[in-house]
């Protein structure tokens, strides 16, 4: 089994880029500091763990924190290597999310900015998940709860 699970706070706001081939998909790349359960000479000591989101949970990452917020993950551990142009080679280690959860208080949520007048009406706009297996449907935000049949 290969489960992961960390609570620390970014240390930089999250990279985002696309690939470049056929349909881009979203990989966002960021640094969480997880403290260590014990502190030497009286200071806390804090282990780097690189991460690395894809697809919708690249594009939550990024429109959703910022540096030095809390944030709770849940993925796998994973390892791969390469040669550089000189024969070389080099190791990383990263951990690749399923989940992705907030952690911190009220005051570390996001301020949401204004939402821009819309001049042609646009498609229903979809929740946004974390993961595509997250077990959760998109909702319809157009629909009202007085709409429901229930």
């Amino acid at each position: 089994m290969n489960k992961v699970i960390l609570m620390g706070r970014l240390t930089k706001d999250p990279e985002i880029r696309y690939t470049g081939t056929g349909e881009p998909i979203a990989i966002a790349r960021y640094t969480i500091a997880v403290n260590r359960p014990y502190k030497k000479d009286g200071q806390t000591q804090a282990d780097f763990i690189n991460v690395v989101s894809y697809r919708k949970a690249a594009e939550f990452i990024e429109k959703y924190f910022k540096k030095g917020q809390m944030i709770a993950i849940i993925g796998r551990l994973q390892v791969r290597s390469w040669d550089d142009s000189e024969g070389k080679r080099h190791w990383s280690t990263e951990v690749i999310t399923d989940e992705i959860h907030f952690a911190g208080g009220k005051n570390e949520a996001p301020q949401a900015a204004p939402a821009a007048p819309q001049t042609s009406p646009a498609a229903p706009q979809s929740v946004v998940y974390p993961t595509a297996d997250s077990g959760f449907y998109p909702v319809d935000e157009s629909i009202e709860d007085d709409d429901l049949p229930f």
